[in-house]
């Protein structure tokens, strides 16, 4: 059972037949407003939770030392936003459409760039359309002739090779999200998380896995692993799974680049046809 405020808990698998089904309802296609997302991801960002009311729930975290809070079903009534800024500083993951409601308060509201979500449409990840995509193609071709590779979708007795390449992947790249990622791939049935894992040579070599979000509209990608020895297979990867990806999704959501600039390049590569924008509030 998830506390009224002002008490808090854990994040739970428990709380998933609660909060999963309100999360699916949101339309604004937030990343981190996924119950898979806010349970994979509750030791990095210190994830409490308290019920305000009926359907009605209070986020808190911890980053970097800096409280804040987040509101993903709405806001409470009674005063309390006053007392939610006062204790945890910050709200965070305001949508769009929560800033009119924040400035009429009288809360200072800004771009939170960092941890805009990048959307690509769906056809253009399969087609790279034009001469601005024309080094992705080449990358894929290259890749596709150098190497004999089979895609097959993620499921649970392949979760070994999976897990095979994120430890690969953590001895090349460093920790970065292996926590979260390795726990996905372990729980990605309960969590109803889906995929595809790639094989070149014979050998595993790269995965996906995300789930649908914004109404079933978009899909959102939460992890994407590869062995780096193989030129091309990222962009061979990416491409493929969108291949796969049921038509329905007219978008699929790439996440936040989190201020990393190398990252942020290699995003805006892929030409976005736009963002999820996410906004920060403080007290006015």
């Amino acid at each position: 059972m998830i506390p009224l405020y002002p008490n808090l808990s854990d994040i739970s698998m428990d709380f998933r037949p609660t909060l999963h089904p309100l999360f699916k309802g949101l339309k604004e296609g937030i990343s981190e407003f996924t119950f898979a997302n806010i349970y994979l991801f509750r030791e990095n960002h210190n994830y409490q939770i308290s019920r305000l009311g009926e359907d009605l729930f209070l986020i808190t975290g911890i980053d970097q030392g800096s409280p804040f809070f987040m509101l993903p079903f709405g806001f409470p009534k009674n005063g309390l936003m006053d007392e939610l800024f006062l204790k945890f500083i910050s709200m965070k993951c305001v949508s769009e459409s929560q800033v009119p409601e924040l400035t009429g308060m009288g809360h200072i509201v800004t771009e939170d760039r960092d941890n805009f979500d990048y959307l690509y449409l769906r056809e253009d990840l399969v087609s790279l359309p034009g001469a601005k995509l024309h080094k992705k193609r080449t990358l894929i071709n290259a890749f596709v002739d150098n190497y004999s590779y089979e895609g097959t979708p993620l499921t649970e007795e392949r979760k070994e090779d999976a897990l095979n390449i994120l430890e690969k992947w953590r001895e090349e790249r460093g920790l970065g999200d292996y926590s979260a990622a390795r726990e996905a791939l372990e729980k990605a049935d309960e969590l109803q998380l889906c995929g595809g894992i790639y094989y070149v040579n014979g050998q595993p070599a790269a995965y996906t896995l995300g789930e649908e979000i914004t109404g079933g509209e978009a899909f959102v990608i939460h992890f994407e692993k590869a062995i780096g020895k193989y030129k091309g297979l990222y962009q061979f990867v990416n491409q493929s799974f969108a291949t796969i990806l049921p038509m329905k999704y007219r978008t699929i959501n790439r996440e936040q680049d989190l201020g990393d600039e190398g990252l942020k390049q290699a995003k805006m590569t892929y030409r976005p046809v736009g963002f999820v924008k996410k906004y920060r509030a403080r007290k006015g």
